[in-house]
């Protein structure tokens, strides 16, 4: 009897040992409701580049980007720089923003919030959103712009230009005036 005892005993204490006093906790499931299709790719610390006819145009850089193939988009969210460069290669203007998306078919960008073009030539752009066309290399928004070069300071609102900050036209001037040396 005290074996048979001692084996229930043992059982009953393994069993309590095995099946432990924990809880069996279900993980909590979110309902999410996702506009549109989830991106194809997503990618951290990336780097695209753009070129036209064998040689550099553009180097965009940014923290992360998702794709979306059935868009045709590329997003940029986390602090986009573009490299632009001259036709004989060198760098010739520096484009800073907080977040941008890439047109998958064109190849074009539209930069938006903080955008900040820096020229070699010592000329920055200040503005919320811009455009940049690649099979032109132009330049362009509607929004409120202001340009500080060299020679001068312009505030107005819509602006065409060449990527490098040469040939800028502002469509509607609200302020200019001439520095003075």
């Amino acid at each position: 009897m005290k074996v048979f005892f001692k084996i229930l005993l043992a059982t009953v204490l393994c069993s309590l040992i095995f099946s432990g006093c924990e809880e069996k906790i279900k993980p909590s499931v979110t309902s999410t409701k996702l506009i549109g299709n989830p991106p194809s790719q997503e990618s951290w610390n990336s780097r695209i580049t753009f070129t036209q006819s064998g040689k550099l145009v553009a180097i965009v850089t940014t923290g992360h980007l998702t794709v979306y193939d059935d868009r045709k988009q590329t997003h940029l969210d986390e602090k986009i720089k573009v490299d632009f460069y001259s036709e004989d290669g060198k760098q010739t203007t520096v484009l800073t923003a907080e977040s941008g998306i890439v047109n998958d078919l064109t190849r074009d960008l539209e930069a938006i919030g903080n955008v900040v073009v820096i020229s070699d030539e010592g000329t920055t752009l200040r503005t919320e959103q811009l455009s940049w066309t690649n099979s032109t290399q132009k330049i362009h928004t509607d929004a409120y712009v202001e340009i500080d070069s060299p020679k001068e300071k312009i505030r107005g609102h819509g602006l065409e230009s060449d990527q490098h900050l040469k040939n800028y036209k502002i469509l509607k001037v609200t302020g200019q005036s001439a520095k003075i040396e």
